[in-house]
């Protein structure tokens, strides 16, 4: 069925993919910390891009059950590409000489803005990956399930794709002695282990909004 692109279906569809995108560049962003992270019975000791990361997940898994597997995977390369424009713009920014009177912010500028390299190589090539390998499990699941145990889906399909991203990005970044080998086996047991736990609890999350948003798209599908 054609949708008109004020539908309701079609608003859906850009408000999930421009929080996906933004979710990716802010990743992207805020990975250079690593910290501290209290989750209940443990203490995390990872990059605070995990914090949002996982979420991504969850959106893509959205996409693929109201939208299929063209549309999905349009989202995810729509925000690798604007990722790679931002970065882009960062580094243009970066190497314009300042003004005299600008020195010390400028070095604060570059400080923040500046760091992205070999990691962030290693960052889209993990994410493109990972969420092709999500869209085709939670899609091939609907399909042998014939569209039921939604739950199962969700869970499933994003814990394998967590393991391959955080597999890949660290093996990739420990090859280009971005991280000291010392440090994978820690960080890989680390993020995992954060993402599982946070996908455990997204659910029932993942469960509630297909419900709601397919209760919201029937309606819009009545009005046409």
């Amino acid at each position: 069925m054609h949708h008109p692109i004020h539908s309701r279906y079609e608003r859906v569809y850009t408000c999930l993919t421009a929080v996906f995108v933004v979710l990716i560049i802010l990743g992207n962003f805020i990975y250079q910390k690593f910290a501290y992270i209290p989750f209940g019975f443990y203490t995390f000791e990872l990059s605070c891009g995990v914090i949002t990361y996982p979420v991504t997940f969850l959106i893509t898994d959205l996409i693929a059950e109201f939208y299929g597997k063209k549309r999905a995977r349009f989202t995810v390369k729509l925000g690798i590409a604007v990722s790679i424009m931002v970065v882009g713009i960062m580094h243009l920014a970066t190497s314009l000489e300042p003004t005299p009177w600008c020195l010390k912010v400028n070095e604060e500028f570059n400080h923040v803005f500046g760091f992205f390299g070999k990691a962030f190589g290693c960052s889209l090539v993990a994410t493109y990956c990972s969420q092709w390998l999500d869209v085709f499990i939670y899609l091939s699941l609907k399909r042998l399930t014939k569209g039921k145990i939604l739950a199962f889906r969700n869970f499933f399909s994003t814990s394998i794709s967590l393991f391959v991203d955080t597999f890949i990005v660290l093996s990739l970044m420990t090859l280009l002695k971005v991280i000291p080998v010392s440090q994978y086996q820690t960080l890989l047991f680390q993020s995992y282990g954060f993402k599982i736990v946070f996908s455990t609890l997204a659910v029932p999350v993942f469960y509630v909004l297909v419900k709601v948003l397919r209760r919201y798209l029937e309606n819009d599908t009545k009005l046409l």
